[in-house]
């Protein structure tokens, strides 16, 4: 059985640990709340406009002047996998991992695969894979703004153009709710083309105004950038959700090893207690006993 002062670090070790990790779920919480807010209000407006898109690009005559969905044999890929810079979030950044892993092995393995990762963690993961790199956005997180997201999605764009890559794949968490996040592995680019369902009677005909070309120059580059920045939203929410979830069950399980430790510690008290009272009389025995 282990000694009193054995017992006693534990039980203060595992205070100390129980009291970081539910700070760091107060301020967990704290951030979430804002990153919620931002996701919340941008989800419309991006689902809307990427609506709008679609139906602009649908169709063979809609995608022919369209740069950004011209479809080409998928020879060269950038993915773009999108996690955090911390960790103390539970299985957040391994999964992204995994589902980015698992679609270079079983969809592109053998094209020219370059990644760009995007958070920490994924940097530290994409290096140690031989692969081209694109480091210049993997800090990202420190300063989440439309305007730094904004540099990202046009290197990305700006190299779809150009024909260095045939094909932009996200993969990133979709934030549904505290406890729940999805890994998606989206196509950014090219645009993809969704057929028009006629009979679908809430499908909008839409009047283009002042002209179809000057529509698709002005909206669906900045349609994309809000793709983009959706995503960095989504994944920027479900990382502080994942990570106040993980410190909340850490807490608890803290909370349960401390009960077991003072049972421990007053078990061997008591132990400890019983040993010195029979020390005690078995003396005092020995004693009457001498006389």
């Amino acid at each position: 059985m282990a000694n009193l002062k054995e017992v006693k670090e534990r039980i203060n070790s595992v205070s100390s640990t129980q009291q970081i990790t539910r700070a760091m779920k107060m301020v967990a919480a704290a951030k979430l709340r804002k990153a919620q807010e931002k996701i919340i209000q941008m989800r419309p407006y991006s689902q809307k406009l990427t609506a709008i898109l679609n139906s602009i690009s649908s169709g063979t005559e809609g995608s022919t002047d369209i740069v950004y969905a011209q479809e080409r044999a998928a020879e060269r890929i950038l993915i773009v996998p999108i996690t955090s810079d911390k960790g103390l979030c539970g299985a957040f950044n391994s999964n992204v991992l995994k589902a980015a892993t698992y679609v270079l092995e079983t969809k592109y393995l053998g094209k020219q695969v370059t990644a760009m990762p995007i958070g920490k963690k994924a940097l530290d993961f994409f290096r140690k894979q031989e692969m081209p790199l694109v480091t210049d956005f993997a800090f990202l997180f420190q300063d989440v703004s439309f305007d730094n997201v904004k540099m990202a999605a046009e290197y990305a764009m700006g190299a779809f153009e150009k024909g260095d890559y045939d094909k932009v794949v996200l993969v990133y968490n979709e934030f549904k709710n505290v406890a729940t996040q999805f890994v998606q592995v989206e196509q950014f680019l090219p645009i993809e083309k969704k057929e028009i369902d006629s009979s679908n009677t809430s499908q909008v005909d839409y009047i283009v105004e002042p002209s179809r070309e000057y529509i698709i120059e002005e909206l669906v580059p900045n349609s994309l950038k809000i793709q983009f920045y959706k995503a960095i939203l989504d994944s920027n929410a479900s990382e502080h959700g994942a990570r106040m979830t993980a410190m909340d069950k850490a807490t608890e399980n803290a909370n349960d090893l401390l009960k077991e430790l003072k049972l421990v510690y007053n078990r061997t008290r008591q132990a400890a207690i019983t040993n010195e009272i029979l020390e005690i009389v078995a003396g005092a025995e020995a004693l009457s006993s001498s006389k």
